[in-house]
């Protein structure tokens, strides 16, 4: 029978589970937790390297700099839990973080500034101002209200024929502010009539599969 960890490491690094060799540095591993906390939780294997070679852990110092992220460097606090494993006479930590109930959390940066962050498969990129207004916005108590005016009515019948939009796109091609071209966004996503999509290089929208909207409605 596999061992856990080596199931785990099969997978490769993704959305929920990253590997790293050692834990020398508390502010980026503060930038995982929170990415985790921050998404849909995961599990950080600390002893293996990227391409799933296990290292084992150096001492149990890698331990307490794990709190130390967590405590320190993480605002508000990312709760998690760690189960240590020993294989091939090595030890490994699997520090396990849950999807947080109080999101956005926020990872200390080494200039002191505070920045939220998100994972996307196996990447944590900082959260831009429209998602981090969704997050604020999607446990509201009063719900949200769509008003169709020509800026709407327009992005609804571009998905018609598009596939996909920046921001910078549609404040162009709709000839308003950046603020309202937010604005409108913001209000699609919590909808759920569009989707945010994350590459290194590129935040766009698509159209929610699901989502049945029309322009001449």
């Amino acid at each position: 029978m596999l061992h856990h960890i080596t199931k785990l490491i099969a997978e490769g690094e993704h959305q929920q589970l990253d590997f790293k060799f050692e834990i020398a540095d508390a502010h980026k591993i503060a930038r995982t937790l929170v990415a985790f906390a921050n998404t849909n939780g995961g599990r950080l294997l600390v002893g293996v390297k990227d391409n799933g070679a296990i290292a084992g852990v150096r001492s149990e110092e890698e331990y307490y700099m794990v709190e130390a992220a967590a405590k320190m460097y993480c605002k508000p606090t990312v709760d998690f839990s760690v189960k240590e494993w020993n294989l091939n006479k090595k030890t490994i930590l699997e520090v396990i973080i849950l999807k947080s109930e109080t999101r956005p959390h926020f990872a200390k940066q080494t200039d002191g500034n505070w920045l939220a962050y998100h994972r996307v498969k196996d990447q944590n990129f900082v959260v831009n101002r429209i998602l981090m207004r969704v997050w604020k916005l999607e446990n509201a108590p009063r719900g949200v209200y769509l008003k169709i005016t020509d800026p709407e009515r327009f992005l609804l019948e571009y998905f018609e024929t598009n596939t996909s939009i920046t921001l910078s796109k549609f404040m162009r091609l709709a000839g308003i502010s950046r603020n309202k071209a937010e604005n409108i966004l913001v209000k699609f996503l919590l909808l759920k009539m569009i989707q945010i999509n994350f590459t290194e290089n590129l935040t766009f929208f698509t159209l929610n599969p699901s989502a049945k909207v029309s322009g001449n409605d």
